[in-house]
């Protein structure tokens, strides 16, 4: 059985790694090599691609964090959670999105759909 918050906590890791061989190595072990990554701003697949994804978020968001915004609910192959993004220890975040994520049978992530419930305008 996959432990859906080990996965999610290793995502946000993966967002936050600012290192890019140290980010395309967290995005190789956690994403299948087909997997893929759809928001209202981007849709990639491959490793390559979904580590685009991260360091353009990075680079439009210099200094912010990606944090869990509550617990992480899941059954089967499919989780979902909410995520902050803002300055660290900021007392509000600047972004909140929630993902819901499918797995492949090797408990690694084979699709991310996610959505953004608060922007900056």
């Amino acid at each position: 059985m996959t432990d859906h918050t080990a996965v999610a906590e290793r995502y946000i890791a993966a967002w936050n790694e600012t290192d890019a061989e140290a980010r395309a190595k967290a995005v190789a072990g956690l994403w299948t090599e087909d997997g893929g990554y759809t928001d209202p701003l981007a849709a990639v697949s491959g490793h390559e691609g979904v580590a685009a994804v991260i360091a353009g978020a990075q680079q439009m968001f210099p200094g912010f964090v990606f944090t869990l915004g509550g617990p992480v609910d899941g059954h089967h192959d499919t989780l979902r959670f909410t995520w902050h993004l803002g300055p660290e220890g900021a007392p509000e975040p600047v972004v909140i999105g929630f993902d819901v994520v499918a797995l492949a049978e090797d408990g690694r992530i084979r699709s991310v759909y996610g959505f953004l419930d608060k922007v900056p305008a």
